[in-house]
């Protein structure tokens, strides 16, 4: 398994704790998910910043993808080949951490996003 644990910075943790309060969304890990396939949609590749040092937020690999573990990963994969970047499993974990951190960002930054239901709507607005 190329990723075996998904790294939260300090900053995104503050983000997502703000998240879960206005969406109601009892779990980071969903969160995560969310943020994840939101920076994806985005055409650019994530801006690639030097990354924290300090992860106060680990989750395992299966915490963060559940059953469609997959699908995540195949998407990962397939993003890294449309950016032209390697497969290879430091530059998967690099990039799974990029997405994750820009796509909590822009959901952080969305004041308008207050709930579940607007989530979905965005959802379905990108789609």
């Amino acid at each position: 398994m190329p990723i075996e644990t998904v790294r939260i910075s300090k900053a995104g943790k503050d983000q997502l704790a703000t998240l879960k309060r206005r969406t109601k969304i009892p779990t980071w890990n969903i969160i995560c998910r969310w943020a994840f396939c939101v920076s994806l949609a985005e055409r650019t590749p994530p801006h690639a910043h030097r990354l924290d040092s300090e992860y106060p937020i680990e989750m395992t690999w299966k915490t963060f993808a559940g059953e469609y573990g997959g699908v995540y990963l195949a998407l990962l994969k397939e993003r890294c080949v449309h950016d032209g970047l390697e497969l290879s499993d430091d530059e998967l974990q690099r990039q799974l951490r990029l997405h994750v951190h820009r796509g909590i960002s822009y959901l952080a930054g969305d004041k308008g996003l207050q709930s579940i239901e607007e989530l979905i709507a965005r959802a379905v607005r990108v789609g």
